[in-house]
């Protein structure tokens, strides 16, 4: 791709232009916003390539919420209610029956409430960074330090939200990072859209959600508390959640090209990538990859000695495999494995 992509504007029911990108081909992908700038986004390189590779299998579609980027600044109503507005206009304006989403930060709630309410609409859901209530993920102390400089100093925010608390570093992708939240919208309108984000609260329609969800947490990150992410998970009928390596609370930053294949994997064939391993309220250590890999196929009924064929190691070796990871997922037999592999998206 040689350019970004064309700038379209959908109109919602309560008559705000949102401004939308779609780029690619395959099922219908929405990236819902936090505070966004599209335009903006695709000038930050390690965004730019997310775009570019997702694009690729998916038909990625980007958006600016009301009030912000390209959309109309005309915010007015910014709760929950409004972003589902703008959520729904993109996706009639992109002629799209059944749609995957991608919630991200703030926009978690918005997709799990559309989740809940649409459920034929729905393919499969990738949630970061968000909560059910999102004044849980955003209490954290360092959260609420940031939060503060939005009103006393605009670009100390956008710099220090780019650079501290997301973890883009120091270099271009930090500057283009922080000039996108800088663009996004007015202090005043990011006051408004970080509070109503605080108020929201779908934790009574989780149980309603049947799209197969895979939720991501980085293991290290102290923005968000992991509990959070793993109460979210547990919340919704076919929800799992993986523990990505590294600490910093954004995708795309470490393991930029694993980050991207596992959600591409996922959207594609509801699969979770085979080189980070799902998580539990029981289990209590990540697997390793061969870990993963005879947990997959003991849940397809294979024996010991078949396994062993197939990955190419002895058999007294998949038996060590397999009593670790019955240790680590707190299972005690191959049909105890093979319950959690189909439960948690691991066979």
């Amino acid at each position: 791709m040689t350019g970004e992509p064309e700038v379209r504007y959908a109109q919602t029911s309560d008559d705000i232009a949102i401004a939308y990108q779609a780029v690619g081909s395959g099922p219908v992908t929405i990236w819902m916003p936090s505070l966004s700038n599209i335009r903006a986004q695709w000038r930050v390189p390690a965004l730019r390539m997310a775009y570019e590779r997702l694009s690729q299998d998916l038909t990625l579609v980007l958006y600016d919420g009301r009030g912000t980027g390209s959309s109309d600044r005309r915010a007015g109503d910014l709760g929950l209610d409004a972003h589902l507005r703008d959520l729904e206009a993109v996706i009639e304006a992109v002629g799209a029956d059944r749609v995957n989403l991608l919630g991200y930060y703030h926009a978690v709630a918005a997709a799990v409430a559309y989740a809940a309410t649409n459920p034929q609409r729905v393919d499969r859901m990738l949630l970061f960074g968000g909560a059910a209530r999102m004044r849980e993920a955003m209490s954290p102390a360092q959260t609420q330090a940031l939060l503060s400089l939005v009103e006393q100093d605009w670009d100390l925010f956008a710099d220090a939200a780019a650079t501290a608390w997301l973890g883009w570093g120091s270099g271009e992708n930090a500057g283009r990072v922080a000039e996108a939240f800088r663009t996004a919208a007015t202090p005043a309108v990011a006051r408004d859209w970080f509070a109503e984000a605080a108020r929201m609260d779908v934790s009574d329609l989780l149980d309603q959600v049947v799209a197969p969800t895979l939720v991501l947490h980085r293991q290290g990150a102290s923005q968000i508390p992991v509990e959070v992410s793993r109460r979210l998970a547990d919340g919704v009928r076919n929800g799992t959640l993986v523990e990505l390596e590294g600490s910093t609370p954004t995708l795309f930053v470490e393991g930029g090209a694993r980050d991207l294949a596992m959600v591409s994997r996922w959207f594609l064939t509801g699969e979770v990538h085979r080189g980070s391993a799902p998580a539990s309220g029981q289990a209590t250590t990540a697997l390793t990859t061969r870990e993963h890999e005879v947990l997959r196929l003991i849940a397809t009924g294979r024996t010991n000695a078949v396994i062993a064929r197939d990955l190419g190691i002895a058999e007294h070796t998949v038996e060590r495999h397999a009593a670790n990871l019955y240790r680590k997922l707190g299972v005690r037999s191959r049909a105890e494995a093979t319950a959690w592999a189909i439960r948690n998206g691991a066979a």
